[in-house]
């Protein structure tokens, strides 16, 4: 049974953090090395916007931007995160996509694209460069 939710409820869904898996080939380590874990947070509006905003300028930064606003632990800065292997960045960036409900499944992409406002949101993502982290 679904239940109406509070502005405190929805904005708490901000705050959650969740905890993910970093392979230990993402990570340059040898043979037998463990895997490491990093703690993501969503991101929210104004970080997808202050992401958007800065991606004009230079849009090889979006992703590096996305990781960074998103990690919780370790806390980085934008240049250290611009100085992670591209591969670890592009799983990162993948995974904060999917925590804040900024990916779709392929059930759902066909669908979603008939959507009036989901093709507004593609036309959004190509003006700003966005592009599938699985590319």
């Amino acid at each position: 049974m679904t239940h109406s939710l509070s502005a405190e409820d929805l904005l708490a869904s901000g705050a959650a953090t969740h905890t993910v898996a970093l392979p230990a080939a993402l990570l340059g380590a040898g043979a037998g090395a463990a895997e490491g874990e990093v703690v993501l947070r969503p991101l929210l509006v104004r970080d997808v916007d202050r992401v958007a905003r800065a991606a004009r300028e230079q849009r090889v930064l979006t992703s590096v931007l996305l990781v960074q606003q998103a990690l919780v632990a370790p806390k980085m800065t934008v240049e250290q995160v611009g100085s992670l292997p591209a591969g670890l960045v592009q799983f990162l960036a993948e995974r904060v996509n999917a925590l804040s409900g900024l990916s779709l499944g392929e059930d759902d992409l066909e669908r979603a694209v008939k959507a009036p406002l989901a093709r507004a949101c593609f036309v959004l993502a190509r003006e700003f460069g966005w592009t599938s982290a699985r590319s």
